[in-house]
């Protein structure tokens, strides 16, 4: 077995470490080189491994919970503001050129009174 193999058994028998890759605390390269330096035996692991447990709760409910608060605050208003004025701003012009149709479809038929005759 390759070590790049151990390295992803390893992972999937501690989980914990990929929420240090998705907050942007460690990368799967560094955790890779450690790994690689250290093996999976070693006192480094407890940094990773434990702290996470006791930081999650042991409960995977208040973990995703907790995930979803870290990525509400890292939500950019300023940024949603413009994106939303600018589908507001492109919904306006669809509307606009539908209803230019629709106006333009009335137009053109004009129905004949009821109390003229032909040639009238």
């Amino acid at each position: 077995m390759s070590k790049k193999e151990e390295f992803k058994l390893f992972v999937k028998q501690h989980p914990q470490l990929i929420r240090y890759v998705k907050t942007d605390e460690m990368s799967w390269q560094k955790f890779y080189e450690i790994y690689s330096l250290y093996g999976n035996e070693n006192d480094v692991w407890d940094k990773y491994i434990n702290d996470s447990d006791d930081s999650s709760g042991g409960s995977k409910e208040s973990m995703s919970v907790s995930d979803l608060i870290e990525m509400v605050k890292k939500i950019d208003l300023n940024n949603v503001q413009k994106n939303i004025t600018n589908i507001n701003k492109a919904l306006a012009l669809i509307q606009s050129l539908v209803v230019k149709d629709e106006v333009q479809n009335t137009d053109t038929y004009t129905p004949r009174p009821l109390y003229k005759k032909f040639e009238d």
